[in-house]
Order: structure tokens, then C-alpha cells, then sequence
């Protein structure tokens, strides 16, 4: 019987490469994402077991309509949360509205998607999310403080999630990305060398990652390779949460 998957944030950078590798091996996978012609396009890219999903995840009170329609035609074994956004400015010119902005998209939207997946999971013998969280909540970063602090709060709710929900058969478990090579990231650092110095000299592994190094890792999360598995954080990182 084919699975089926939600990754929202699925039409470009890891989203894209994680649920291309999901598609790959058989797991029909529902892409959730705002911009219907740049989502419409990556489902066409990846093949026929890419599903649209056109929806802005800042809509809370439309998720749980959302999620029942996704899983009344399939249920949801497999959910992997990476959507987000993110906001380069001084911490003191960070407005409460420009915090609670990140917040919103970041942790809100994580948990009420988690909540009415975790409806459908319980109901169907359990299942795996995937969490995705960022060096910013292994180590300080400068002008990124919201993001951080959401980041922070999704590791943390991984933790609590995998305690409460692992008798329902469900597993939680969060991936860290490093420094990956996207096109945002590359154009980020292309313009700003100081900090990609700095990025390759505090990598071990010396180089960039790859969007298919954390596909990689969300795929084992997902699937029974790693059945014994909950609560955890990887960082997928060349070393850089450890290097000096």
C-alpha cells in the first residue's frame, strides 16, 4: 500500500529536495505551499506522486479543514514540517510585530498542522513527523533573533511531542540543518564573503551541504529504518555545531 506524506514548503530548497526524495520511493506526497504556480511546477517536476496543496499555513483556523481533506482521500503516515521564514535585522530594530510575524509561521503553524495530523495518525496505527529546526538553536547567532527563538521552541516541542505522542505509535524527531547550498543561502553568501568564510571555517567538513543531505535524513526519520527512534535532534551540519 503506497504512503502517504505532507511536507509543507515542499516547492523549493529542502522542502523540494526532501519531498522529490519521498516521490522517489513511492510515497505519494501532498506539497503545501503558497505560491500556486511555483508549487504546481515542482509537483509537475518531481512526477505524478507530487500533490499540490495551495494554502498560506498563517491561515490557523483553516488548518484543521485543511489537514481532514488530505487525509479523508489518504491517511497520513508521514509528516515532515519545514516550512518557515526567516529575518535578517539588529535586535533593536525588531518590532513585536516583526517577532510574533516569525513566530506565527514558525511555531503556530507547526504545532496546529502537528495537532490535526496527530488526529489522523492516532486513528491509523501511528506515524512519523519531522521536524525541521537550524544551527540557530544549536549556538548564537546574531540578527536573527526571532527566528532563533522559534527554532528553539520547535526542538523543545520535538522533545514533548515524542514523549506524549509515542504511545499512539508516533514518532517525532527534528532535523538541524547546517549551512546548505540553495539558491537563497549561495546569494546570501555570495554578497557577504566575511560570513561565508566564517561558515566554512567553523565547518569541519570545509564545504557546504547539499538539499539532498537533509532529504537524506528526513527519509530515515520517516520511514521504519529508524522505528526505535524519537525525540531526537540531528544536525546535518559538516560538523559545524561542533567545530571550532
Amino acid at each position: 500500500m503506497t504512503k502517504t506524506a505532507i511536507v509543507t514548503g515542499g516547492n523549493s530548497g529542502l522542502g523540494y529536495a526532501t519531498a522529490k526524495k519521498l516521490c522517489n520511493n513511492g510515497i505519494r506526497t501532498y506539497i503545501i505551499g503558497r505560491n500556486r504556480e511555483k508549487t504546481e511546477n515542482a509537483c509537475k517536476e518531481i512526477g505524478e506522486l507530487a500533490v499540490p496543496v495551495i494554502f498560506d499555513l498563517n491561515d490557523l483556523e483553516g488548518i484543521p479543514a485543511l489537514i481532514a481533506g488530505i487525509a479523508e482521500n489518504h491517511p497520513i503516515d508521514i509528516l515532515v514540517n519545514n516550512a518557515g521564514i526567516n529575518m535578517k535585522k539588529e535586535f533593536l530594530d525588531v518590532t513585536d510585530q516583526d517577532f510574533q510575524t516569525i513566530i506565527h509561521t514558525n511555531v503556530f503553524s507547526v504545532f496546529a498542522v502537528s495537532r490535526e495530523v496527530v488526529r489522523n495518525m492516532k486513528d491509523n496505527d501511528g506515524g512519523s513527523i519531522v521536524n525541521i529546526s537550524s544551527m540557530t538553536s544549536q549556538y548564537g547567532i546574531p540578527k536573527v533573533i526571532a527566528y532563533s527563538a522559534s527554532k528553539t521552541a520547535i526542538e523543545g516541542m520535538t522533545r514533548a511531542m515524542a514523549v506524549e505522542l509515542a504511545s499512539f505509535g508516533i514518532r517525532v524527531n527534528c532535523v538541524a540543518p547546517g549551512f546548505i547550498k540553495t539558491k537563497m543561502s549561495s546569494k546570501a553568501l555570495d554578497n557577504d564573503p566575511e560570513r561565508k568564510n566564517k561558515v566554512l571555517s567553523r565547518t569541519p567538513m570545509g564545504k557546504l551541504g547539499d538539499p539532498s543531505d537533509i532529504a537524506d535524513a528526513v527519509f530515515y526519520y520517516a520511514t521504519s529504518e529508524s522505528k526505535f527512534t524519537t525525540g531526537t535532534v540531528l544536525p546535518v551540519d559538516g560538523g559545524n555545531s561542533i567545530g571550532f
